[in-house]
């Protein structure tokens, strides 16, 4: 009686299981017909032109202007520069000296498409904005809207700040700050510091009213800092606790004005257009790599690799600064998971103090890692001039990064590899423009498009 009891459940059971196998099936044929029908990886066009040796120091972000010229961003020598169409001479529109007219008085500024084929070099050191027509020469300036949101417009892994069709700003904040437990009135235990969560905001602000809303959010990285004492009750090391691989959002503003956020969960790409409308693109068909646990361990033993070596990048440019902490370091160190902190235990009189403190980077557990190697990381996405977005992927490749090419409908058009040891750093009409940072120095490089 019970086994033909049993019998009947089982077939029930399978009877209602059949269908979900066969979706499951199906969708999975489905995906990978898709996958199949992805347009070939093809190699970026013939380099035409480069710069000479000595020129730059970095390739942070490029302009393309109409006739050819483009305006280069060199963060490290703290320069704007304008390059001739075949990059071979230059002339300085800003640099650290007061000669120019215009000084890249900061450590930090960025250069973003602004009204039409004009840009707006942004120099958070001055809180100023300044206008440059579609020739490169100064056409006025403007004071920073907010002035508490100066660091997020540096751009970087921040994403670019861009204009809406309305000409408002838009720029990524950070979220609220968790409020950290109290310390263990013992010493017994770890004091937490700071605490940041996965998501930040993206802002609009009206650069005339100076009003300010949240459009959208963002899911970004994280970490957790904390500290130990020992037994003379001194802060100890710093530990960080950072997901070395984390899943994150890239966003960018296109040429319509559309707020583009290509989301890493499942990557598929959200719109948002001045109106206030928003649009889902269907995923992007993609290869995602399975991770074991022996891969995970090797990413997370590189993370900590390059965490300390950003340590002590940051540590030189404390003792460069005694006593104080160099303008935007922290803000740009957090979200690639490096903090730089005061010495909590302060200095005479118990103040804080500037003090450096060792840092030591810390993985969560493999089984807290994602199972699947994100489809692009920080600050992976580009918009071109003809509304498409250029997606750096993590796709493996002894040739060089991969970038997806996805139209203004969220849709795959193209994927595109360019050279080995290169970054898109701006994108014009059917050229690509590379910087690369090696022996020989920093140059920009120019490719056709095709």
């Amino acid at each position: 009686m019970k086994k033909e009891l049993f019998r009947r459940v089982a077939n029930a059971v399978g009877a209602l299981c059949a269908p979900t196998r066969a979706l499951a099936i199906a969708v999975c044929c489905v995906q990978g017909a898709l996958i199949a029908q992805r347009p070939p990886v093809r190699p970026i066009g013939t380099v035409r032109y480069v710069s000479p040796a000595g020129m730059l120091r970095s390739v942070t972000a490029v302009r393309a202007l109409p006739d050819g010229r483009v305006i280069v961003n060199d963060l490290t020598g703290r320069q704007l520069l304008l390059l001739d169409r075949d990059l071979s001479r230059s002339t300085v529109l800003a640099d650290s000296t007061a000669a120019t007219g215009r000084t890249y008085g900061g450590e930090f500024a960025s250069l973003i498409p602004f009204r039409g084929d004009s840009s707006l070099f942004i120099e958070p050191q001055s809180m100023s904005m300044t206008v440059l027509d579609q020739a490169g020469a100064t056409a006025r300036v403007m004071g920073i809207p907010r002035p508490g949101d100066t660091m997020f417009l540096v751009g970087g892994p921040f994403g670019t700040p861009g204009f809406d069709k309305r000409e408002r700003l838009l720029y990524r904040g950070i979220g609220p700050r968790i409020v950290p437990p109290p310390p263990p009135t013992d010493g017994s235990g770890p004091t937490f510091l700071q605490s940041y969560p996965d998501s930040a905001p993206i802002y609009r602000t009206n650069v005339v009213t100076r009003q300010r809303d949240t459009v959208a959010w963002v899911r970004v990285p994280t970490y957790v800092a904390s500290y130990t004492r020992d037994e003379m009750g001194h802060p100890g090391a710093l530990n960080i606790r950072a997901n070395p691989i984390p899943v994150v959002d890239a966003w960018t503003i296109v040429t319509d004005g559309r707020l583009a956020i290509v989301r890493g969960a499942d990557f598929h790409v959200d719109w948002l257009d001045d109106a206030g409308q928003r649009v889902s693109s269907p995923k992007i068909p993609y290869a995602w790599q399975h991770l074991d646990d022996d891969t995970k361990q090797h990413i997370a033993d590189s993370a900590k690799t390059a965490a300390d070596e950003r340590g002590e990048t940051v540590r030189r440019a404390f003792q460069e600064h005694p006593g104080t902490t160099p303008p935007m370091v922290d803000a740009l160190m957090r979200p690639l998971g490096t903090v730089i902190s005061r010495n909590p235990a302060g200095g005479a009189g118990g103040r804080p103090t500037s003090e450096f403190l060792p840092s030591r980077r810390v993985s969560p557990p493999l089984n807290q890692l994602p199972d699947y190697l994100p489809a692009f990381d920080v600050g992976g996405v580009l918009a071109d001039p003809e509304g498409n977005l250029w997606v750096r992927t993590t796709a493996q490749s002894d040739r060089g990064p991969i970038y997806y090419v996805l139209n203004g409908h969220g849709e795959l058009i193209d994927r595109v590899q360019i050279l080995f040891g290169r970054r898109i750093a701006g994108l014009g009409k059917g050229v690509v423009y590379m910087g690369v940072l090696d022996e020989k120095g920093a140059r920009l490089e120019a490719a056709d498009l095709r």
